[in-house]
């Protein structure tokens, strides 16, 4: 969405706009409390569950989704990164900035399979112990509530 956000030239109306770049920002804060307080809790939604019980692929993608979704820098940083590389034709500018995110995306995609890869790999022994577990818990917590207090002090 961000590629495209850029591309259609949104991100530049979320930088111009200070109060819309807010409102994102907020709403993104707030997001990431929640998965704050939902990675403390024992049953909360980022809970460890044993593979009968485990959430469908798809609820675990929409929740990244909504992450990323509501990350306004992100918009910004393609808005800022993609233009050096086209070829200065106004004419296709939304062509080549949607290639080069589509080169990406790709790219993005390759290094998250390899963490997917090194996470099923190392998920039996992290699950076998409940201390490492409820310590895990407790650092996604506070990585969740410092990312919420860095995205709410960060200006457009």
């Amino acid at each position: 969405p961000h590629i495209l956000a850029a591309s259609l030239g949104l991100a530049a109306v979320l930088h111009a706009s200070a109060l819309l770049f807010q409102i994102v920002k907020f709403a993104g804060v707030a997001y990431l409390l929640y998965l704050a307080w939902q990675a403390l809790k024992s049953d909360g939604a980022l809970s460890v569950r044993p593979d009968a019980n485990a959430e469908p692929g798809l609820t675990i993608a929409r929740r990244g989704a909504f992450i990323n979704i509501l990350n306004p820098k992100l918009s910004i940083f393609f808005l800022a990164l993609l233009p050096p590389f086209l070829s200065g034709n106004p004419a296709t500018a939304t062509a080549e900035m949607l290639g080069l995110g589509a080169v990406f995306m790709a790219l993005t995609l390759a290094v998250f399979l390899l963490y997917g890869l090194f996470a099923a790999a190392a998920r039996d022994r992290l699950l076998a112990s409940e201390r490492i577990m409820r310590w895990l818990s407790r650092g996604f917590a506070a990585i969740f509530a410092g990312l919420a207090g860095r995205l709410a002090l960060e200006r457009a």
